[in-house]
């Protein structure tokens, strides 16, 4: 059996989903700092690029210590004592997860798969389905209960 090759213009490269969006990891490399994260989401089709946008501005403003870093080929942010929340694209929508989820009121609705069992949080398909009041306050209380890994306890 023979595969018919079709030229590949530089639009249809545009079109093709990044890895990241196949339910992969994004090739993105792991970074820590704002720099890397708008390098993250700059590189996101559309509408994930518009919503990763508006997560990320409503976490500068939710945040004033806001840290920023890429991991596992997803936009992290946390505070000075660990890890928060994650924004991640995929085919469809972003996600928007929260590491400490299910201790946060009202819970989010999301259980996603392999991020561990107390992560819950949203998935964006459209910035019309971005509710900014209840995720800046999701926000806040995963601020005051930031998850701590072994290298933050040990700066």
């Amino acid at each position: 059996m023979t595969m018919k090759r079709t030229a590949r213009t530089p639009q249809s490269r545009i079109d093709e989903l990044p890895v990241a969006m196949t339910g992969k990891a994004s090739p993105a490399k792991t970074a820590e700092g704002d720099r890397p994260v708008f390098a993250y989401i700059e590189s996101l089709p559309e509408p994930q690029k518009s919503i990763a946008r508006q997560v990320d501005a409503l976490a500068a403003r939710a945040l004033p210590d806001l840290r920023r870093a890429v991991k596992w080929g997803m936009a992290y942010y946390g505070v000075r004592d660990g890890w928060c929340f994650t924004s991640g694209a995929f085919v469809g929508h972003l996600k928007l997860m929260f590491i400490r989820g299910n201790e946060l009121q009202p819970e989010p609705p999301v259980t996603p798969v392999g991020m561990g069992k107390a992560t819950r949080g949203v998935e964006l398909a459209s910035m019309n389905e971005l509710d900014e009041d209840q995720v800046r306050l999701w926000m806040a209380q995963a601020a005051m209960k930031p998850f701590v890994t072994a290298a933050m306890k040990n700066k």
